[in-house]
């Protein structure tokens, strides 16, 4: 009775740190920046980085090329849905070829870098760097892609350009079952899945982070239509001048 009281004190706790941590989605402004509706300004769209697989049982991430090539599908389209509520002009990103590629490609990894950076040393209280500890009492939001990004394809016709990265790790059965038994046993957390997603609008002149979404456990199955739908209002939520809502309204 005692082992099977473990067993399921065990799943409780699994099922805990798989629960999507809302409370861990943080998003920021740059001090001064607003962006109000009906400006007329131009919000170049990139188009997101996207990596779908599975999490092997030691915690590496296994590339999927059906899942990703779903998950592609259904966020564009979730975004074509939902970018006429950005409140201003929205432009989708030339295709891009040789050099402008591989230069787009390094900018998404770049802003990717970025977000993790701002999640770590300025949105996690427990680890931010000295001078971010003084940004933050003074509201500051000070981080920036560089200047090269007005190199981008499309950069010059545009105001401001969006950039989405967005990659999922679905858990193995192998993991699932070491996260039980490590909880059982050392009573260590493992945890199963890995679900991150960045949204930021960067001033195309300066290359400054004019606005973050970055979240570390997103909700939405991707490589569902609905899934996507949820992943990304909550990816747009609190876009500056946009009408976007987290949750689809009730019809």
């Amino acid at each position: 009775m005692m082992f099977i009281r473990r067993i399921a004190l065990a799943i409780c706790l699994a099922l805990s740190l798989s629960v999507p941590a809302m409370a861990q989605e943080r998003s920021a402004t740059r001090q001064g920046f607003e962006l109000a509706p009906g400006e007329g300004k131009k919000i170049l769209v990139f188009r997101p980085a996207v990596s779908v697989g599975g999490q092997s049982t030691a915690g590496m991430f296994e590339p999927n090329g059906e899942w990703t090539e779903a998950a592609r599908r259904n966020i564009e389209a979730s975004l074509a849905r939902l970018q006429a509520q950005l409140g201003n002009q929205v432009i989708a990103a030339p295709e891009a070829y040789g050099e402008d590629a591989q230069n787009l490609q390094e900018h998404l990894a770049l802003f990717a870098a970025v977000s993790q950076a701002v999640i770590e040393y300025q949105f996690f209280v427990g680890n931010r760097l000295p001078t971010k500890k003084k940004d933050n009492k003074e509201d500051v939001f000070d981080w920036s892609l560089g200047s090269g990004v007005a190199d981008l394809p499309g950069a010059k016709d545009a105001d401001y350009g969006l950039f989405i990265w967005n990659r999922d790790a679905y858990g193995s059965t192998g993991r699932k079952v070491l996260q039980v038994l490590a909880l059982l046993g050392p009573g260590v957390a493992v945890k199963s899945g890995e679900h991150r997603g960045y949204a930021g609008l960067v001033d195309l002149k300066t290359g400054d982070l004019l606005w973050l979404n970055a979240d570390g456990a997103m909700g939405g199955d991707v490589r569902k239509e609905d899934g996507s739908d949820k992943r990304v209002r909550q990816l747009l939520e609190d876009f500056p001048g946009s009408s976007i809502a987290a949750e689809e309204p009730a019809a």
